[in-house]
């Protein structure tokens, strides 16, 4: 049986297996997803399984790289990888994804002990400001900048400029257009 062969086959198997459960998804012909874990958990990861032209007989690509792994720490996602393929090799020459998404599952417990039960911002490399270099591993305070603080009698003379019992007058917010003009540029124009 040909590898083309045995890729149709294992499509065909892996769509009736996981028919109507929503963590499986077919993103395209030769890649799979399985999201293990509950949706917004600190501990839920998605496995995406590619196979190459030769599956089964070449290792698939496994890859945890994707957008809603983001919250997964680096040494959780390569002790997961790292697992995936060591299973993967055992199985070798046969249809593996049903199989390994099925490891995954079993030992997700084992897999993310290392995982942090609540979010970790993730910290960017070292950034110099002006010559001094902070470093990632440092605890870096954003200073807020003190607004004055007007007590209400205050506020309320700066907005309202005439007087709190007067009326304004005709015409207090009006622009001088001259003055406008001769700011703006706006001057003879050649006809």
């Amino acid at each position: 049986m040909s590898s083309n062969e045995m890729q149709q086959e294992e499509r065909e198997v892996l769509m009736s297996i996981y028919d109507g459960d929503d963590c499986f998804k077919q993103i395209s012909e030769c890649v799979f997803q399985y999201k293990i874990g509950e949706d917004g958990a600190n501990k839920s990861f998605i496995t995406e399984i590619s196979w190459s032209e030769s599956y089964p007989d070449e290792l698939p690509t496994v890859n945890l790289d994707l957008f809603y792994n983001k919250h997964i720490i680096q040494s959780v996602k390569e002790a997961i990888q790292a697992g995936l393929i060591e299973q993967a090799n055992d199985l070798l020459g046969m249809s593996m994804t049903f199989t390994l998404f099925e490891w995954t599952k079993d030992n997700a417990e084992t897999l993310l002990a290392d995982q942090p039960d609540s979010f970790v911002p993730s910290r960017q490399a070292d950034v110099q400001v002006g010559e001094e270099v902070i470093s990632a591993d440092m605890d870096v305070k954003m200073v807020k900048e003190k607004k004055e603080q007007l007590s209400k009698s205050q506020k309320r003379r700066i907005m309202d400029r005439f007087g709190v019992a007067t009326d304004r007058p005709r015409g207090w917010d009006w622009v001088d257009i001259i003055r406008h003009l001769s700011q703006t540029g706006g001057g003879k124009q050649d006809s």
